[in-house]
């Protein structure tokens, strides 16, 4: 398991109450494999919180990746939604988990507020 990984998982119930702020709540399991292994995350989600344990167990959601795929989401390289739609993960279940979940995910690095680009451009025209 790469440490990115890990510190991934290890940083969701700090930043669960400023990413988890509509009403969702469910269980993912997320499921991470790399030569023929399977490593289990279970991510026990509610409004502001978060529960992270490396087990199998009872879920709403199901979400499959390559431990190299999930490290480059976790670095902010590949998006959630452009792996699912590119069937390099499968997932089942729940999708507002899903869609919950991935608001965890950094933006691609050097990625900068439009809202913040236009107030700079907007500053230099006055």
């Amino acid at each position: 398991m790469s440490e990115a990984i890990e510190r991934f998982f290890e940083s969701l119930p700090a930043r669960a109450p400023q990413v988890l702020r509509g009403p969702v709540a469910g269980t993912i399991q997320i499921d991470l494999s790399k030569d023929n292994q399977t490593t289990h995350w279970l991510v026990r989600m509610a409004p502001g919180e978060v529960e992270v344990s490396q087990a199998r167990g009872p879920a709403d959601a199901i979400w499959y990746n390559s431990e190299e795929l999930f490290e480059r989401l976790a670095t902010g390289r590949a998006q959630a939604i452009a792996a699912v739609l590119r069937n390099e993960s499968t997932f089942s279940g729940n999708v507002a988990l899903f869609l919950a979940f991935r608001l965890f995910f950094p933006n691609r690095p050097g990625t900068r507020d439009p809202r913040e680009v236009a107030r700079q451009q907007a500053g230099r025209l006055r």
